[in-house]
């Protein structure tokens, strides 16, 4: 089983949004942890009072949907070759029907569920891969909280532009209205009376 480097711009991209969490799939930890999906699955599955809904739960068929979608996976067949693209998507992506693939629905786990994990797994490897885990989690909010900040940036940009358009549009409809009442007013008569 090839062992990725635990690198956060690595990890990155095996984050996803579901239900309005940041998750890491069971495949992608197993794959990381240099285990199979299912021994991670059986090892949490011993000690499950230690991941609580708000650390680990199974998505539903919807989510798995939104997921594919999310990553832009239309069947299997795309999804093999979306992996060997990526070399980060793996098995997670390819269904029952090829080569033993998945059975059933992926576990999502956030990232306390992740944390838990080092305390499940005990190996060298897990304590690195969980690490690099959180360094990548820590940035991944250290990126959201700085484009909250230009987000605010931009929109008091905008109100202050609004602000000053609004100034030049007063302005305007000020010009028009005199010119207006300029040409209401009866004109002089050229010439000599």
């Amino acid at each position: 089983m090839a062992k990725l480097t635990p690198q956060p711009e690595n990890l990155a991209q095996l984050v996803f949004l579901v239900r309005g969490e940041k998750v890491l799939l069971d495949a992608d930890l197993a794959m990381l942890y240099g285990v199979e999906t299912g021994a991670l699955n059986r090892a949490v599955k011993r000690n499950i009072d230690r991941f609580p809904d708000d650390f680990m739960f199974q998505l539903s068929h919807e989510d798995w949907e939104g997921l594919k979608c999310q990553i832009g996976i239309s069947s299997a067949s795309t999804a093999a070759s979306n992996s060997k693209k990526s070399g980060l998507l793996r098995s997670q992506l390819v269904t029952a029907s090829m080569h033993g693939g998945r059975r059933g629905l992926p576990y999502a786990f956030t990232e306390q569920g992740v944390a838990m994990l080092s305390s499940v797994l005990h190996s060298p490897r897990a304590v690195e891969v969980n690490i690099a885990i959180m360094r990548t989690f820590v940035q991944l909010r250290r990126l959201m909280d700085s484009n909250r900040d230009l987000a605010r940036k931009i929109e008091a940009m905008e109100m202050r532009y609004d602000e000053q358009f609004s100034a030049i549009f007063d302005a305007i409809k000020q010009l028009i209205a005199d010119d207006q009442t300029r040409k209401a007013k009866p004109k002089r008569s050229i010439g000599f009376i």
